[in-house]
């Protein structure tokens, strides 16, 4: 075989480990892209299967069965079914999850009875055996007539083995199982015999899917005419024959695990999780507990990311200081003090809070309670147009907007998928929280009731359930305006109880706080330096004025050198680029509280929103003359012309309220353009959400001025 000339698809149900075993095949031999005509993510590959046997994998995106529902389910269907228009997978690999076998045998017999040769990639072969579940993997073989692998690719356990049996299947050592894996062709036998006629070398089951399914195909019109004769002719019914054959495979699993799996008090678990379900799913106390966990999730947040935080601030603080000492006073020293220093600050000191926010879903996810939060929701989500479904998104949301939007490619459902992705940004998502954290730890006391409920945690809440409020009362709006008639199901599988991964949790908190600093980073760097440069310079003539005015000034006796410094910097601020920006758009955001420096973090926020806190650190420092004051410090001693304080009570819950509900990322704008293909959704979007955060932001600050 010559270099990827053997195309191998690998398929299975969401979450059995799919991508972990494409990763460990291919290594750093492959690329993302689209599937033509479709957003959803194309991953190939390259794997050397033994030396001079090269072969393509291609990751397909995963499904429950053969019957596609979600687009993602029918990019798959059709590479299978050779209707894509591309080159049909020589061979598939299944990757089975051993803990919910019976589940995933089926799409497996389906694999079977299309005649593709198949090998079964058994993961979580661990898993199985702590819930006592044993597999006889040759038993297991035998029934199902194909090969079978028990793997790990975390731990790359069972890969050698997998590639042999790629090897040997591709030479046809092992050849696709003769027999049916059910009597298909008894349950339409004059329809299937017919379809063959129309389109030789069809399998019995490729012929039921071209009579279910072959509008989806690119068929001649001719052929598809003739092919709705054959249905009409025989009466044929996709719904009965559907139900027939998954009742009769679904016989045969049975059948085929009781031969070669035993399982160790199988009620035991479920027992226990339908106990625990019977308080967590009730329609009282689950709700209760729902808020509990939530309000815990916050708390949490403020409670255990505080130390660390006032650490890294003290340790930037300090370091300012004492390079302000050290270093005489040039634009360098000036540019790594006020643009450098400033930047790295304004991301580092946020990282305990995102690795705590990250960890505690991870918690969630892992311990099952998050399938039981989308259960507990789908009551509420239907009244506003969405479904149980779109709260995998929306939560997924308080992280990033962006891979959220994308996560609602699961909703079969058009007209919920699209209200849900036009939403899901109103969830605060992790950009937001070093936004909150700084404002609110400037105008909410450092309160405590009853010892152990912080004031600030619950004001956190308050601002991450407005999100969640608005968002719901928009898509009430929406679904009477957006005019899609499909017909919405909620299924969901509720995975048992079980405790988390802890080091997977510990991992993904690392890895979220690598994404921050490595993504949100390079922006807040980028855009500190350019706001260093925006507020150190300006019109020259202007800031050739304003030197000479100020020289003046330290001549005059009485005036100590001090007051002038603070005070040109002030109106060198003021006058600079950033400043004259600023001051453009004051008057639109005066009746909102804000003034010009808040009118520059609004602007440069639209890059990412985590942005503001940097662009108020270079700022700050820019204007400042004391480096070891603590940014927080700064702003809380800040004022207007008049004197009077800028960040009050009324100034902080509004500038809090429109980030929250403000559209303020480009990269989300461009993922909904790409998941919508059109413009159209991406500027309603920005338009509604710059209203209603504008309009909000005025009613808070009047209502608490």
């Amino acid at each position: 075989m010559r270099h990827s000339e053997y195309n191998i698809a690998l398929v299975g149900n969401p979450n059995s480990g799919k991508s972990s075993l494409f990763n460990s095949l291919t290594g750093l031999n492959q690329k993302v892209g689209n599937f033509p005509g479709v957003t959803v993510d194309k991953k190939t590959g390259t794997a050397i299967l033994e030396p001079g046997f090269t072969a393509q994998i291609i990751d397909l995106p995963g499904s429950y069965s053969l019957y596609p529902r979600r687009a993602d389910e029918w990019v798959s269907y059709k590479v299978l079914m050779n209707a894509d228009g591309g080159k049909a997978p020589d061979m598939v690999v299944l990757v089975a999850d051993a803990s919910n076998l019976k589940r995933n045998l089926l799409f497996c017999s389906q694999m079977i009875d299309l005649k593709i040769p198949v090998v079964v990639a058994l993961t979580m072969v661990d898993l199985a055996n702590k819930k006592g579940i044993q597999i006889d993997l040759q038993e297991l073989e035998r029934e199902l007539g194909v090969p079978v692998v028990s793997i790990n690719p975390r731990k790359n356990k069972g890969i050698k083995e997998l590639k042999k049996a790629l090897v040997q299947t591709a030479r046809q050592q092992y050849k696709a199982p003769s027999r049916d894996f059910i009597g298909i062709k008894k349950l339409a036998e004059h329809a299937i015999t017919d379809v063959q006629k129309l389109v030789p070398g069809l399998s019995d089951y490729a012929a039921v899917h071209y009579l279910i399914n072959h509008e989806q195909f690119p068929l001649p019109n001719q052929l598809q005419e003739k092919i709705e004769s054959v249905e009409a002719k025989h009466k044929f019914s996709p719904t009965r024959l559907q139900a027939e054959e998954i009742m009769q495979r679904y016989g045969r699993i049975r059948q085929i695990m009781q031969q070669s799996v035993v399982e160790e008090d199988p009620l035991q678990k479920k027992i226990f999780t339908e106990k625990l379900d019977n308080l967590l799913l009730h329609r009282v106390w689950g709700y209760v507990i729902l808020f509990a966990v939530l309000f815990l999730l916050f708390q949490s947040i403020f409670w255990l990311a505080q130390y660390p935080m006032y650490a890294i601030e003290w340790l930037f603080a300090t370091t300012s200081g004492w390079l302000g000492e050290s270093m005489s006073e040039s634009w360098f020293s000036d540019l790594l003090i006020n643009g450098v220093l400033a930047g790295l600050s304004g991301i580092l000191v946020f990282i305990p809070q995102i690795m705590i926010l990250f960890g505690l879903i991870t918690v969630l996810e892992d311990s099952g309670y998050m399938a039981r939060i989308s259960f507990l929701t789908d009551r509420i989500m239907r009244k506003a147009g969405l479904n149980g479904k779109s709260v995998m998104p929306m939560i997924s949301g308080f992280a990033c907007a962006v891979p959220a939007i994308m996560s609602a490619r699961s909703i079969e459902n058009r007209k919920e998928r699209l209200l849900t992705i036009l939403v899901t940004p109103l969830m605060s998502c992790s950009a937001r929280l070093p936004v909150f954290t700084i404002l609110i730890s400037l105008v909410i006391p450092n309160k405590f009731y009853l010892g152990f409920l912080s004031l600030q945690g619950l004001v956190m809440m308050a601002l991450y359930l407005l999100g969640t409020v608005m968002a719901l009362l928009v898509a009430y709006v929406l679904k009477w305006l957006v005019n899609i008639k499909e017909r919405s199901f909620f299924i969901l599988e509720l995975p048992t109880y079980r405790e988390p991964r802890w080091k997977n949790v510990g991992v993904t908190m690392v890895e979220k706080a690598k994404i921050f600093v490595r993504d949100a980073g390079k922006i807040i760097m980028v855009i500190s330096l350019l706001l260093w440069f925006l507020s150190s310079y300006g019109p020259g003539e202007k800031m050739h004025e304003l030197a000479v005015k100020y020289e003046q000034l330290e001549k005059q006796p009485g005036i100590s050198a001090e007051e002038v410094e603070r005070a040109y910097k002030s109106e060198k601020l003021e006058h600079s680029y950033a400043g004259l920006l600023g001051r453009s758009i004051e008057p639109a955001i005066t009746p909102l509280g804000f003034d010009w420096k808040i009118g520059i973090a609004l602007i440069s926020s639209f890059a990412a929103r985590e942005v503001f806190v940097g662009t108020m650190a270079t700022i700050y420092s820019v204007e400042e003359s004391d480096d070891s004051t603590p940014l927080r410090e700064k702003m809380q001693s800040a004022t207007r012309t008049d004197g009077s304080k800028v960040y009050t009570l009324a100034t902080g819950i509004s500038l809090m309220v429109f980030y929250v509900l403000a559209m303020q990322c480009m990269s989300t704008l461009a993922v909904v353009k790409r998941e919508t293909r059109t413009w159209k959704w991406p500027i309603i979007q920005l338009l509604y959400m710059t209203v209603l955060a504008y309009l909000t932001s005025w009613l808070a600050y009047n209502l608490f001025s």
